[in-house]
């Protein structure tokens, strides 16, 4: 098999794992708050990347050091992550898993967006045509789902704080080595979290036997291994190739949300899950690549 053809499979399975986590958070939700789950999961995470960064060759001094030290930027995009899974994990504790996920799905429209009006450029065509293209499909998956529910602003939330976590991922990736900055930005996340939990659920904190399976699930799987493989996965495939793949996560997670909690999709809801993802590939025609829910920076040769 060629290293293309390989990469391509460990970003398909990438984004069946990331699509599985909507259903797996839906159902631990109701046995963990927020910020306890949260906190869990990427303590988990940070603990399972360990002995991959141990084992990672230690980079050459640069002839240019960084400007800004790593933990400073670690904090920043911890604090940008722990906005979209914050928001994420509550819009899941009252909208539906396939519903959510075709919400958030909406940050890949959004960096664009963004970034054209923060530079005050004209829109380019293929905006114009992804951002109506988004907002019927979520009026469709609105109707198919019954009236909007406080979730849905969640989830919406959460494509705002995704965006904002993309753009300045991509400003500050290219200032450190990757393996060690997601390192930095899932301890960040855990800090954070576990400050956020001890405010918010103190008498919370110890999750009960049922939660351990799905937190392990989504740490060391769908955070952790995930990361890993889309290093490896993205240095073969290019940009283009990569962002088409990462625009099927919310049919990914449709399908999980049937399998493992039941979930239905109606005709109504398949054709505005299809329109949103016409609207994010149609959206990376516009602006490079960028994907909702990719913590790691790109691998460094």
């Amino acid at each position: 098999m060629s290293s293309h053809a390989r990469g391509l499979l460990l970003l398909v399975l990438v984004t069946a794992i990331w699509g599985s986590t909507f259903a797996v958070v839906k159902e631990l939700g109701e046995l963990l708050p927020p910020p306890v789950l949260i906190a869990w999961r990427f303590l988990i995470a940070a603990l399972a990347l360990l002995p991959a960064l141990a084992l990672t060759r230690r980079p050459a001094p640069p002839t240019h050091p960084p400007t800004r030290p790593l933990w400073r930027d670690g904090l920043i995009l911890g604090a940008w992550l722990l906005a979209g899974y914050g928001t994420q994990t509550i819009a899941l504790q009252t909208t539906g898993a396939n519903r959510a996920a075709f919400f958030t799905a909406l940050s890949v429209v959004l960096v664009p967006l963004w970034l054209t009006l923060a530079q005050r450029r004209p829109l380019p065509l293929a905006l114009w045509l992804a951002l109506p293209l988004a907002v019927a499909g979520l009026a469709l998956l609105s109707w198919e789902g019954g009236a909007l529910v406080v979730g849905d602003a969640w989830a919406l939330a959460c494509a705002v704080t995704y965006a904002g976590f993309i753009i300045t991922l991509e400003r500050m990736a290219a200032r450190h080595q990757a393996l060690r900055f997601t390192f930095a930005q899932l301890l960040a996340v855990t800090l954070l979290a576990w400050g956020w939990a001890l405010l918010a659920a103190p008498a919370q904190l110890w999750p009960p036997a049922a939660a351990w399976g799905p937190l392990l699930y989504l740490g060391v799987a769908a955070t952790a291994l995930t990361t890993l493989l889309q290093t490896v996965g993205q240095r073969s495939v290019s940009a283009a190739e990569a962002s088409l793949i990462y625009a099927l996560e919310p049919v990914a997670a449709a399908l999980f949300s049937f399998l493992l909690i039941q979930e239905r999709v109606g005709l109504r809801g398949a054709l505005g899950g299809l329109l949103v993802v016409g609207a994010t590939v149609l959206s990376q025609r516009a602006e490079g690549n960028a994907h909702l829910e990719a913590p790691a920076p790109q691998a460094e040769d």
